[in-house]
């Protein structure tokens, strides 16, 4: 039979949505939601899946993907977080609320180097939450600050979440890293004036005032892990590499510091490490192959151009339609995976922002960061559950704290949507000729 977009659309996501409550892995679910739709088409056949599957793996810039990982995993096992968190530990430590401030300055230097939310979340959480509740910290307060920041992972360049988006859109991975950087900022900022408010009203301690001594020593520690953003980035920006090559120059450098430089990763530990990568890995890439398929579904019974249609009679203007953008991705984030979404949802918008004249840089910033928050809210929040469970603690016992540090954070966002310079002024500034 030759079914109609309705009956198409309805099939597709029904039983997507029934498999998710079945509890049945999103990557798994994506897949297996195509298969009705493919069996009861006269037009469509089995092979169909495979070779959809098929294209989307066969893309060079995915392999940044496992490699980006690969240097989060050697960072996280070699120590070098432990650098990062002594140098933001004389960079904040000195404020109201110390290990707060540390938290916040050391995920947005691990950001930096990882593009990772989640090994950002696990790799400095089972240090500092620990030991802010050591300190007096409120458990909840140390496991909500800890998830939040996490988010900056995917938002400061490199990012991983980056890198599929630009994959996917056909957009300029540099482009991307650059537009990033303000926002990821802003939010630390943002941050940062949370803990300064919650260090007021619950009087939390100074960490410590750095000496000119122990700067010194903190710097030199993290100097050599802090060069890696600096090869990644400027070697995109300048045409050095491409996004794949500097994933693997950050990979090899981390194994150099790790096993030459600080001598704290052993050949046994790269054969876990490894393991560790992979498995991760296979994940996210499995969900981009299933999601794929599921997303060339949708554009094959024209839901993008009804999409365009219902939202060009609505008249929104561009920043409505930013909003409603907005809306979708925080929506969506909730209950599936940043990359599934990506690939579903950000193709079939991708159409209806370039309609309302939304630059694809300015689509990606607002995609991506509220793709972002969806790794700390239930049900999905990833980094959330991360956290929570380091802290030994119930997820919905911090929800409160979690929604009150997420509310600036959020004003950062709307702040984007209303003023898209904030991404593009870098992007124009450094790599004009990606905007031609």
């Amino acid at each position: 039979m030759i079914l109609t977009t309705g009956l198409a659309c309805s099939l597709l996501i029904g039983v997507f949505v029934l498999l998710v409550i079945l509890r049945v892995p999103v990557a798994f679910a994506l897949g297996l939601a195509t298969i009705p739709v493919v069996a009861l088409e006269v037009r469509l056949n089995p092979f169909i899946i495979i070779d959809r599957m098929f294209q989307s793996y066969n893309s060079f810039i995915l392999l940044a993907v496992p490699f980006f990982l690969l240097a989060a995993n050697l960072m996280n096992s070699g120590k070098i977080t432990d650098k990062l968190i002594d140098l933001a530990k004389v960079l904040t430590g000195w404020m109201p609320g110390g290990l707060g401030h540390v938290n916040v300055a050391v995920s947005m230097l691990f950001a930096g180097i990882s593009g990772s939310s989640t090994a950002d979340a696990a790799g400095c959480g089972k240090i500092l939450i620990p030991a802010m509740i050591n300190e007096g910290y409120d458990r909840r307060f140390a496991i909500a600050i800890t998830a939040c920041s996490s988010v900056m992972g995917v938002i400061i360049p490199p990012s991983i979440l980056m890198i599929v988006w630009g994959g996917v859109m056909q957009v300029s991975v540099g482009a991307l890293f650059l537009a990033g950087a303000i926002p990821g900022i802003m939010i630390g900022g943002a941050l940062m004036a949370t803990v300064y408010g919650f260090a007021k009203v619950y009087n939390y301690p100074i960490e410590a005032k750095p000496t000119l001594a122990s700067t010194f020593k903190a710097f030199k520690g993290a100097a050599l892990a802090m060069l890696t953003p600096v090869f990644v980035i400027y070697g995109i920006v300048a045409g050095i590499v491409t996004p794949t090559e500097s994933a693997i120059v950050a990979a090899i450098y981390s194994l150099f510091l790790g096993m030459v430089v600080y001598r704290t990763v052993t050949p046994r530990d790269v054969g876990i490490i490894l393991y560790d990568t992979g498995r991760f890995a296979s994940i996210s890439l499995f969900a981009i192959g299933t999601a794929s398929v599921f997303g060339w579904l949708l554009a094959y019974y024209n839901v993008p151009r009804l999409i365009i249609g219902g939202m060009t009679e609505m008249h929104l203007g561009s920043l409505g339609t930013a909003l409603v953008i907005a809306f979708l991705f925080l929506f969506f984030g909730l209950f599936i995976d940043a990359i599934p979404t990506i690939i579903i949802l950000g193709t079939v918008l991708l159409p209806v922002a370039t309609q309302a004249d939304i630059s694809p840089i300015v689509f990606a910033m607002i995609g991506i960061i509220s793709l972002a928050f969806g790794l700390v809210t239930p049900p999905y929040g990833l980094c959330l559950l991360i956290s929570a469970s380091i802290g030994e603690m119930n997820v919905t016992s911090v929800l409160k704290q979690v929604a009150i540090i997420l509310l600036p954070m959020l004003l950062i966002l709307l702040l984007v949507i209303i003023f898209p310079e904030i991404s593009l002024w870098l992007p124009k500034t450094l790599m004009p000729n990606s905007f031609k």
